[in-house]
């Protein structure tokens, strides 16, 4: 078994299923010495045949798969395909679209939260897939039929997954209940990664917006600097020491040497010289200008054992409706409901208010309530007054 290498191969299997109504697709990666993922294999599979693709072999053009990602005609079918689409957008600056990711779907069809896909496989096709080369190092050549064959059981596996998805929402009348999240993952912006908004992957406690304002423009160096050069951030400057450097804001190499796992070497070179500019430049931000994060507000006195008991009926309507809990609300969904009739959350809109918004309002209000009957939870609705 031979992985697709040149060009004219390519094309040719692209023509082929150019014609398909869908095509299943699924990639290997490596990104651990990088900052961008280097794709390593694709995986493409049409009603007739799968194939493998090798983009590491010499001379291989990958502008056919590209054109066929982008074709409008052609359904690209994903199972948790994120880092997927994000390799494409990093290829190509686009999405690949329409998409159709098999777990999205399997939330609503009663499969549970984030669903493995041999999970999936063996709930709906009876077929075992063999996972030992999930951590293969698919840099590597030659490829060994092994590799191959768990690559290719991907996407073999995931056209009778499809079919079978596609069938149950048409069923059960569900399929606009995941256009939301469909187009999320097809928004170009879920793939952007500008500098200026890395400070928002840390977790600190303090809410200092001088603090956040250096911490800012230190992240964003190192993110930029990351990307220019194509390595890992924690190769540049780990996370520890941006929040350390944010936090003592040092003005000089000296200061700046100080900091833990920076050598001092680094902090008298090129790189102290562009951190202490950056630790500058947040120093220097208007205070109208410095970032701050949204007002935590507390949950109001007396409505914690309201929210438990929305809780109940979250996870109640889940179990009955086989539709994931976090697909139909979140923790804050229940807390703003508890504390608004009128929130502005995805829980009172569309099918999920149909399906759970709706309820949870009438045992807010107690025009139902929730009783234990056994070993289930079941809702009561108050008798009609004679």
């Amino acid at each position: 078994m031979t992985p697709i290498q040149d060009t004219d191969s390519l094309a040719a299997l692209c023509r082929r299923l150019a014609d398909a109504d869908y095509v299943a697709v699924d990639t290997e990666f490596i990104r651990e010495k990088t900052y961008w993922p280097v794709l390593c294999l694709v995986q493409l599979a049409g009603p007739d045949e799968a194939v493998a693709v090798d983009p590491l072999a010499e001379g291989l053009d990958l502008a056919p798969l590209l054109t066929l990602m982008d074709d409008p005609s052609v359904l690209k079918v994903l199972h948790s395909g994120r880092q997927d689409v994000e390799i494409f957008h990093a290829l190509t600056g686009r999405v690949p679209a329409p998409l159709f990711d098999t777990q999205i779907a399997a939330m609503v069809c009663g499969f549970g939260e984030s669903v493995a896909y041999d999970t999936l496989v063996a709930r709906l096709t009876k077929v075992r897939i063999d996972k030992s080369s999930r951590f293969t190092d698919w840099s590597r050549r030659p490829l060994t039929d092994r590799q191959l064959d768990y690559a290719l059981a991907d996407v073999i596996h995931l056209r009778p997954v499809y079919e079978a998805m596609r069938d149950m929402l048409a069923e059960n009348g569900r399929s606009p209940w995941i256009d939301e999240d469909m187009a999320q993952l097809t928004a170009p912006e879920t793939y952007a990664a500008p500098p200026e908004d890395a400070w928002r992957r840390f977790k600190t406690r303090s809410h200092d917006p001088r603090f956040l304002a250096v911490l800012r423009e230190v992240a964003a160096w190192r993110e930029g600097e990351a990307q220019r050069r194509n390595l890992p951030r924690g190769r540049i400057l780990r996370d520890e020491a941006v929040l350390e450097i944010a936090a003592h804001t040092p003005a000089t190499a000296e200061d700046l040497a100080r900091t833990r796992g920076l050598a001092r070497s680094t902090a008298e070179g090129r790189f102290g010289t562009e951190i202490l500019a950056a630790v500058q430049r947040g120093r220097d931000t208007p205070k109208e200008a410095r970032p701050r994060p949204p007002a935590r507000q507390g949950l109001p006195s007396g409505l914690g054992p309201l929210v438990d008991l929305l809780k109940v009926l979250l996870k109640m309507v889940a179990e009955d409706s086989g539709v994931a809990q976090r697909l139909i609300a979140s923790a804050a969904d229940l807390e703003s409901i508890a504390a608004d009739d009128g929130a502005d959350v995805p829980a009172l809109a569309g099918w999920r208010r149909t399906l759970f918004g709706d309820r949870a309002l009438a045992l807010k209000h107690g025009r139902i309530a929730l009783a234990a009957d056994g070993r289930r939870i079941r809702l009561i609705e108050p008798a009609e007054p004679a």
